[in-house]
């Protein structure tokens, strides 16, 4: 049969936002409006006729409304199959009307248990049950009825609905395909909360992430590849999947992995930073008293390799630092930044020859942290582990060698060791005034990684740092860094060879500092 005409809808909603003029459109249409509690009241404030759904079923909403729509003329009504006879003659046997539309969201559960201090038992009372129930019932009989459980939806059901008196099956089949989605999250997000609150570890006996397609992309990480950006449901703040997209063309996999290293680096800095990517490793990065300056250091790290980079900043993009990467010779394939200056949009979409291209990433404030666990795909499952973001425990470093570092080295030694954790393993990083010079990343062997950075730094080894995400489990390391004039060197230490290597640095008069935390990045 055709897409029934919707004469009844049954309105139960947490969240009103948008709900009054979605309702005054169903008037319009001449819909019978039922509704319960709190909405029926909002919408009879706002002139909207409403049948009672107590009245209708005759049976009253009672324990503070945990009881309100659980009834069979509520259901029935919901699922007959209009096209079944016997459906229908049962309606009209016990009086009971059909409902073609059931407009429900339901309590906010996942925001309350976001709130802090919250008890179990606040947390108990914000668990919907007749709510599932009406969008389960409404969902599965998607063949008649239209189940609306976002107010993302009213609009284009309202339009439906308008013109035809009602909505056609493929809509139908989309909400329906939501709602189920929608019920599905909520149950895990309770079900996620009682596991947790059940034990200390933060691993529980089942994890679920729940995602949303973000945009489907051109390709994956190489042409022949499908790919799309997903949103974990929850996750919000600053990260480059919630990013305002305010210039260029669209994102690549591959720019999304890199803009997401990006921010990684600069986050935790409290000066003006500023990070330069390519392929998922900094080539340059450095701090400095403003915005402008620390990217001309970071882009001087390695300006063979900064061309067609990534750039983080963790400070509003000014119109110094646009002026300086619109200069001639530079090329930019993305930025990720809190903001962006008006004249910094100005200048950076109009003056350089990428102007039309480079994507312009705005974030909003970076002190709201990344989540606490990360997740990594291999075949058959995910490795879970908490990320990689506690701040370094100072007090805990120990200076190993004869020679003491000065202030001043320990301030470099410090900028080092944030440099280290995000290049990939193994890692060596070569600091020089706030800022990385070179870099050696996943190479098989430490000794190549060392002389890898070396090389990429230059003569700016003379009195720079060297930063090592590991220990060196021999001194050939050691004397590579002293012959290129490295002044202080920083590493976990517990090898084995922990001695020969404190030797090593003894024989240079070079300080080194153990800092007993290791910071792999595989």
């Amino acid at each position: 049969m055709s897409s029934p005409p919707i004469k009844r809808a049954l309105i139960s909603v947490s969240d009103k936002l948008g709900l009054v003029d979605f309702a005054q459109g169903l008037e319009a249409a001449g819909i019978q409006i039922y509704s319960t509690g709190g909405t029926r009241r909002h919408l009879e404030q706002s002139g909207i006729q409403v049948l009672d759904v107590a009245e209708y079923t005759g049976f009253p909403e009672m324990m503070d409304g945990r009881v309100k729509t659980l009834h069979p003329r509520i259901f029935a009504g919901i699922l007959c199959r209009h096209d079944r006879e016997d459906d229908m003659a049962s309606l009209e046997e016990h009086d009971i009307h059909s409902f073609e539309l059931v407009v429900v969201n339901l309590y906010p559960f996942q925001a309350t248990i976001a709130k802090p201090g919250v008890t179990k038992s606040q947390a108990i009372e914000q668990i919907d049950i007749g709510g599932p129930s009406l969008v389960r019932a409404a969902a599965k009989n998607a063949k008649f009825t239209s189940i609306v459980t976002n107010p993302e939806q009213y609009s284009s059901v309202l339009v439906e609905v308008a013109e035809a008196g009602c909505t056609s099956q493929d809509t139908r089949n989309k909400l329906s395909a939501a709602a189920f989605a929608m019920t599905a999250e909520y149950d895990q997000a309770i079900a996620d909360y009682f596991a947790g609150a059940e034990t200390d570890s933060m691993f529980t006996e089942n994890k679920t992430i729940s995602m949303r397609l973000k945009k489907e992309l051109r390709y994956g990480e190489n042409p022949h590849q499908q790919a799309a950006i997903y949103s974990i449901v929850g996750r919000s703040g600053a990260n480059a999947v919630n990013a305002r997209q305010l210039n260029g063309k669209d994102l690549s996999y591959n720019n999304l992995l890199d803009l997401d290293a990006a921010l990684h680096i600069v986050r935790p800095f409290t000066e003006p930073a500023c990070s330069v990517i390519k392929h998922n490793n900094p080539c340059g990065a450095a701090t400095s008293g403003s915005l402008v300056e620390a990217t001309r250091k970071a882009m001087a790290g390695d300006p063979l390799s900064a061309f067609g980079s990534i750039l983080g900043m963790n400070r509003v993009v000014d119109e110094q630092t646009a002026e300086l990467l619109a200069e001639p010779g530079l090329f930019v394939e993305a930025i990720i930044a809190p903001d962006f200056s008006a004249s910094a949009i100005g200048i950076l979409t109009t003056k350089p020859k990428w102007r039309n291209n480079v994507r312009l990433m705005q974030v909003g404030n970076l002190e709201d942290q990344e989540g606490e666990l990360s997740f990594r795909h291999i075949n058959g499952g995910m490795l879970v582990q908490d990320a990689d973001i506690i701040a370094d425990d100072y007090p805990a470093w120990e200076v190993v060698t004869e020679a003491k570092p000065d202030e001043a080295l320990v301030k470099e030694l410090k900028f080092a060791w944030q440099m280290v954790r995000h290049i990939k393993s193994n890692a060596i990083g070569v600091c020089r005034e706030q800022s990385l010079v070179g870099a050696g990343a996943g190479q098989m062997s430490r000794v190549d990684s060392v002389e890898i950075a070396i090389r990429k730094a230059g003569e700016r080894t003379q009195g720079a740092v060297l930063s090592s995400d590991a220990f060196f489990p021999f001194p050939d390391s050691i004397h590579a860094a002293a012959e290129a004039g490295i002044a202080a060197i920083i590493q976990p230490g517990g090898s084995r060879g922990d001695e020969s290597v404190i030797e090593a640095c003894n024989e240079h008069g070079i300080p080194m500092i153990f800092t007993g935390r290791r910071h792999f990045k595989h």
